[in-house]
């Protein structure tokens, strides 16, 4: 099998109008054209080559109620330029590190990660964890 690049992600959602506002607005992804599926969801460009697929939830969608920003748990990760930008940003937006575990406005700063690069977690409306890096911290 020759792997050239993860092609998507797609996530449930409860409400697609909200999840929409908040991968436009605090990720600051591109809505892009959808195909016509018989279910409701939005697709999005995340950075060359790669996509953030949102499916209108259904019956049996997997969530990760009650939890908050564990990062051992289900996640993705998007690169960024700048660690501090975008911790800089998120708490221009409201998010905080003091925010108590379960609130959607927490953000977990990781900036000495064993990883080797700083990281940031939060979650989308519906407790989707993202984690957010950078190559170095700045």
């Amino acid at each position: 099998m020759d792997i050239q690049v993860l092609h998507h992600v797609s996530l449930p959602v409860t409400d697609l109008e909200r999840s929409k506002r908040f991968y436009r607005e605090i990720l600051g992804l591109r809505e892009i054209e959808r195909p016509r599926f018989p279910f409701g969801g939005a697709w999005f460009k995340v950075g060359e080559r790669q996509e953030l697929h949102l499916i209108l939830q259904h019956t049996d969608a997997t969530y990760r109620t009650n939890k908050g920003a564990d990062p051992g748990d289900l996640h993705f990760a998007i690169r960024v330029k700048s660690y501090r930008a975008v911790l800089e940003f998120l708490h221009s937006k409201g998010y905080r590190e003091e925010a108590e575990q379960s609130d959607l406005m927490q953000v977990k700063a990781v900036p000495h990660a064993p990883t080797g690069y700083p990281q940031l977690y939060i979650l989308d409306p519906d407790r989707h964890l993202i984690e957010i890096n950078a190559d170095k911290l700045d």
